[in-house]
């Protein structure tokens, strides 16, 4: 039995490549993307998170705005509106999970 806290040796880390895993593969996108490429990529990968995502901080806004002007019924149906876009925006972020993973297996 092991000693606990014991290494065994063997060969050194090089730090300036990257780990060999058995049974990984690295990801297609070998060169670094900027934030920019990044957030495209994933919009046009899916779409309908960027959208629920703009409907709920229009909810959100109009809301806060509706309550400051002391219109509570209408700052109340605008943060049930609120709450509906997360859940569109949840099911999207679900569904593109998903489908990614149902295109990955095939």
């Amino acid at each position: 039995m092991a000693t606990p806290g014991r290494l065994t040796p063997g060969a050194p880390i090089d730090p300036s490549q990257p780990p060999v895993i058995e049974g990984f593969t690295p990801s297609v996108y070998s060169s670094t993307e900027t934030f920019k490429e990044k957030f495209i990529r994933k919009t046009r990968e899916n779409p309908m998170v960027p959208i629920g995502c703009l409907g709920t901080a229009a909810a959100l806004t109009y809301g806060l705005y509706c309550f400051h002007r002391g219109q509570s019924q209408r700052s109340q149906l605008m943060m049930r509106t609120r709450i509906a876009a997360q859940g569109f925006t949840v099911a999207a972020i679900l569904l593109g999970l998903a489908a990614s993973a149902l295109k990955s297996r095939s």
